[in-house]
């Protein structure tokens, strides 16, 4: 068939003077793949096992000794924690999609990323999505990309603060992929953004947004990050530091005093010492000191989650109303909001220099 007669003539072409009968390939397109943490399909006993297997046996979050930890884990861990796991994951399940929040709101992030894009750049880029544990896989999104002609490809890990449990296990299953490839595509991967002015102006506008609903402001606000133990630190995982500088930024946005604007970090898991202080501590300690209203955002969640939608608003929200507490607002992640797909669309525009 002449590529001319073709229905999808203007998607697919022809190698220069391959003979007629060459099949015809997807046009060369750029892809950027946007990675998020992970899901389980299912809030039930055996869905959430799989999951919390996947993602506990990953050495990027719990790095003891494997002969050491998987027996632990395997024969004790995972024979409790599903239970718990899916009793909080079923308290802010999407029952009309049944799907958890944060496959919704990535889905929903890529897509309108996809269509900023667009209207930036022009039909030659695509957008699609994978999650490091449960589904959809990186394995599949990065399918997706190439089957419709991505031969450049940016790996865009949704964390602002760079962390070796999150950016780096992202970016190891993302060349695990590529390693099963005869032809692997250009790649180039995104930095984190915790700095990124677009990202704090959308931050600041979320927090000033949401105050503006309460009638008396809150005399403190927590910046709660999810934690990782204290050697990571001294390991040379910038995380902590960015964290910290993100607050700040924040704070300086906001035109706060810098009590006024707390940092704290929340999802201990295990025995050994984390950074801190941790967020549960935190804000009972602030209910005790007489602070009867605060505000919790998470800038490290670019979506919300089970550890924002469950573990702050329920578990962190108790301990500061049984300490005393009185008004406890939660100012939701950015998910999709314009002004944060804004700021994604212009960090893929800047990563993708040349290549445009």
């Amino acid at each position: 068939m002449d590529q001319s007669d073709s229905p999808s003539s203007e998607q697919v072409r022809r190698p220069p003077h391959a003979p007629a009968d060459h099949p015809v390939i997807p046009r060369d397109k750029i892809g950027v793949l946007v990675a998020n943490l992970g899901t389980p399909d299912d809030t039930d006993y055996w869905s959430m096992r799989r999951y919390l297997s996947e993602f506990l046996s990953d050495q990027r979050v719990v790095d003891y000794p494997r002969w050491l930890w998987q027996p632990l884990l395997q024969l004790v861990i995972l024979s409790r924690r599903p239970f718990a796991s899916g009793e909080a994951y079923r308290s802010i399940w999407n029952t009309e999609k049944d799907e958890s929040p944060l496959l919704t709101i990535t889905r929903n992030q890529a897509d309108k990323l996809a269509l900023r894009l667009g209207d930036a750049v022009g039909e030659n880029i695509e957008v699609s999505f994978g999650m490091r544990y449960g589904n959809p896989s990186t394995e599949k999104a990065l399918k997706e990309l190439e089957d419709k002609g991505c031969r450049r490809i940016l790996f865009f890990p949704l964390y602002p603060q760079y962390g070796s449990p999150t950016t780096a296990t992202a970016c190891d299953q993302f060349f695990r992929q590529l390693m099963k490839r005869k032809w692997q595509p250009a790649i180039r991967t995104a930095s984190a953004y915790f700095d990124e002015p677009a990202y704090i102006d959308a931050l600041a506008a979320s927090v000033r947004e949401r105050l503006a609903q309460e009638t008396q402001p809150p005399t403190r606000i927590v910046a709660s990050y999810h934690g990782v133990p204290k050697r990571f630190l001294t390991e040379g995982d910038p995380y902590y530091c960015q964290c910290v500088k993100t607050t700040r930024l924040l704070r300086e946005r906001l035109g706060m005093p810098e009590e006024d604007v707390v940092t704290a970090f929340q999802s201990k898991f295990g025995p050994e010492e984390w950074v801190g202080p941790a967020t549960v501590d935190k804000v009972a300690e602030l209910a005790r000191q007489g602070h009867k209203r605060i505000a919790v955002l998470s800038p490290a969640f670019s979506a919300d989650c089970v550890e924002t939608l469950e573990e702050i608003q329920q578990e962190i929200r108790d301990a500061f109303i049984e300490a005393g507490g009185e008004t406890f607002v939660y100012i939701p992640c950015l998910n999709d909001r314009d002004d944060h797909i804004d700021a994604l669309a212009g960090i893929v525009r800047r990563e993708l220099a040349g290549w445009l």
